[in-house]
C-alpha cells in the first residue's frame, strides 16, 4: 500500500493576491500563480495551498466569501482555477484550497436574503435591546456584534462584513458538504480549513468576562473557539473526503490552547492534519523548540505539521531578530523544520528570506485590523507584500504595473533572479535541502545528548544538530556531512558549529 502523500509533504502557501500578477493590474491572480508553477516544482515542494480566490467584496482579502463555488473576477475565472489544478498535477504538484466555514460575506446570498436562521442573530440586552447580547470582542478589534435596523444583533468574530454562520442549522452543514464535493470534483487534493476551531459556540453564548486576546491562540478555553461540537462537523467532512480517490485531505487552522487539544482535530475519523502554531510561536531557544517538539510528537499518532510563517503573522526572519541575525536563524530553522518527522508548510517568500515590512505607509494599509483598532494596530499587511521575482521593474517582476503594496527598495537583491545566481542564497539553501530531504532514509526519532543551548536528534542514521547559543560548539566524532545552514569549521577531528547554525549528517 502506498504511503499517503500528505504524511511527509512540503506544502507551499501561495497568498494569491501577492504571488504573481497575470493581467498587470497590480494584484496577484490565478493566471499569475499558474505561470509560476514551474518555479514551485523546481523548488522541490510537493503541494501548493492557495488562499481564497472566491467571489468576495474583499473586506478581508477574500476571507469574506460571497460565493463559494466561483472565482472572483479580480483573480480570474473558474476555468483559470481548473487550468491551474490541471497544470499543477502535470508537474507533480498537489493543490490545496482554502475553505472558510466560520463566516461568510455579508454579500452572500443567504445574508442578503435575510435568512437569519443560517447566521447567529440575537436580541440585545437592556430595556430597549440597546446593548450587545454578550461581551464578546472581534479578533480585529471592537465588539463582535453589529445591530441591524430592527434592533437585533448579529455575531461577527472578525469584521462586521463577515457574519458568523449558524452551525446549529442543518442547512449550513448540507451546504458545506456540497461545497466540498464541488471542488473535489474539480480536482483539488485537499482543503485548508480557515478558523477550524470556530463554527460551534458554547450554548447560551456566555460572557467571556475579560477583554479578548489579540491573537487566535489563547491559553484558556473560550466560549466561541475549540468547542467539542466542531468535531462532529469534521467527522462528516472526512466521510466526503474518503469518497474520492487520491488521498484527498484536510488540514485544520486550529488555534487550540495546547497540543492535546490540537490533536483532537486529527483523530482517525476527522481531519488529516492540523497546523502546529505552537512551533511557530517558539522563541529562539533550544529548550523552547524542544518542548514544542516533544509535546507535538507525544500528543497524537497522526503525522505532525511544522510551520514557521504564514499570512497572519510577522515573518520569522524578523521575529528571530531581523537583519543578518534573523537570516542566519531563519536558515537554521528551515533545516530544523525540514528534518523533523511529518510535513512542513512553507509560506511564499520565506525561501527568499523576506523580512516583515514594518514601515508600510499608513495610506496603503488594507488589513481590517487597522480600521477596527482605530489606527493603533497595523495588522498583517507587512507579511503580505508581493514577492520579488526580478531585480528591476515597477514591482520587481510581480506585475507589469505597480503592486497593490509597495516593496522595499532593498528587496531587489532578495529577488528570485538574484538568488538563483548565488549558491549561498536562502533560495539555494531551500532548493538543496528540499531535494536532499526526498532522498533521506529517515528512521525513528530520537533525541541526542547535547549541551543546553544545542538541539540534536537522529532519525535512524540521519542526524540534525542546531546551535541556538552564542558560542561555537565542538562536535566530536567522524561523520558524513550532508548540509549546513552556514559555514562551519573542522579542527582536530571535531566539527566547530557556529551560533545560529544547523547541520545535517549521516
Amino acid at each position: 500500500m502506498n504511503r499517503e502523500w500528505w504524511r511527509d509533504a512540503v506544502v507551499y502557501q501561495v497568498y494569491v493576491r501577492s504571488f504573481a500578477d497575470g493581467d498587470g493590474d497590480g494584484i496577484g491572480d490565478l493566471p499569475g500563480a499558474r505561470s509560476r508553477l514551474p518555479y514551485l516544482a523546481d523548488l522541490g515542494v510537493d503541494a501548493v495551498w492557495l488562499t481564497p480566490f472566491y467571489t468576495s467584496p474583499m473586506a478581508d482579502g477574500g476571507y469574506d466569501v460571497a460565493d463559494y463555488r466561483d472565482v472572483d473576477p479580480l483573480f480570474g475565472t473558474l476555468n483559470d482555477a481548473a487550468s491551474l489544478i490541471s497544470d499543477a498535477h502535470e508537474l507533480g504538484l498537489r493543490v490545496i484550497v482554502d475553505i472558510v466555514p466560520n463566516h461568510s460575506s455579508d454579500r452572500h446570498e443567504w445574508f442578503r436574503a435575510g435568512l437569519r436562521d443560517r447566521y447567529i442573530f440575537r436580541p440585545g440586552r437592556g430595556e430597549g435591546g440597546e446593548f450587545a447580547p454578550n461581551d464578546w470582542e472581534s479578533l480585529f478589534g471592537g465588539p463582535a456584534w453589529t445591530r441591524v435596523p430592527d434592533g437585533s444583533w448579529y455575531l461577527h468574530l472578525f469584521d462586521p462584513h463577515q457574519p458568523d454562520l449558524n452551525w446549529d442549522n442543518p442547512e449550513v452543514h448540507a451546504e458545506f458538504l456540497d461545497i466540498l464535493r464541488f471542488w473535489l470534483d474539480l480536482g483539488v487534493d485537499g482543503f485548508r480549513v480557515d478558523v477550524a476551531h470556530g463554527m460551534v459556540k458554547a450554548p447560551g453564548l456566555p460572557d467571556v468576562g475579560h477583554p479578548a486576546q489579540s491573537e487566535l491562540l489563547g491559553a484558556e478555553p473560550l466560549p466561541y473557539f475549540d468547542q467539542d461540537g466542531v468535531h462532529d462537523i469534521y467527522r462528516a467532512w472526512r466521510q466526503v473526503l474518503d469518497e474520492y480517490p487520491g488521498d484527498r485531505m484536510g488540514v485544520a487552522e486550529a488555534w487550540a490552547p495546547n497540543a492535546e487539544r490540537t490533536a483532537l482535530y486529527v483523530r482517525p475519523d476527522e481531519l488529516h492534519q492540523a497546523f502546529n502554531f505552537h512551533f511557530l510561536k517558539a522563541s529562539w531557544q533550544a529548550e523552547s523548540f524542544r518542548t514544542v517538539i516533544d509535546e507535538t510528537l507525544a500528543a497524537s499518532e497522526a503525522p505532525p505539521t511544522w510551520v514557521l510563517s504564514n499570512h497572519d503573522v510577522h515573518r520569522h526572519v524578523t521575529r528571530y531578530g531581523g537583519g543578518e541575525t534573523g537570516r542566519r536563524r531563519a536558515r537554521a530553522a528551515a533545516m530544523l523544520m525540514l528534518a523533523l518527522p511529518g510535513s512542513a508548510y512553507v509560506y511564499q517568500g520565506e525561501e527568499l528570506g523576506l523580512p516583515e515590512v514594518l514601515d508600510l505607509p499608513e495610506e496603503v494599509l488594507r488589513d481590517p485590523t487597522w480600521e477596527r483598532s482605530g489606527h493603533t494596530v497595523r495588522g498583517r499587511d507587512g507579511c503580505r507584500v508581493p514577492i520579488p521575482w526580478t531585480s528591476t521593474g515597477p514591482s520587481l517582476g510581480f506585475s507589469e504595473g505597480t503592486g497593490w503594496l509597495p516593496q522595499p527598495e532593498d528587496w531587489a537583491k532578495l529577488s528570485v533572479a538574484e538568488q538563483r545566481a548565488s549558491p549561498d542564497s536562502m533560495l539555494s539553501l531551500y532548493r538543496a535541502v528540499l531535494r536532499l530531504r526526498r532522498t533521506l532514509p529517515f528512521g525513528d526519532f530520537e533525541w541526542l545528548d547535547q549541551p543546553p543551548d544545542v538541539l540534536g536528534f537522529r532519525r535512524g542514521d540521519f542526524h540534525c544538530v542546531v546551535n541556538f547559543g552564542a558560542s561555537v560548539v565542538r562536535l566530536a566524532g567522524s561523520r558524513r556531512m550532508l548540509m549546513a545552514s552556514s559555514y562551519y569549521g573542522l579542527e582536530g577531528g571535531e566539527v566547530l558549529l557556529p551560533p545560529d547554525t544547523a547541520l545535517w549528517w549521516a
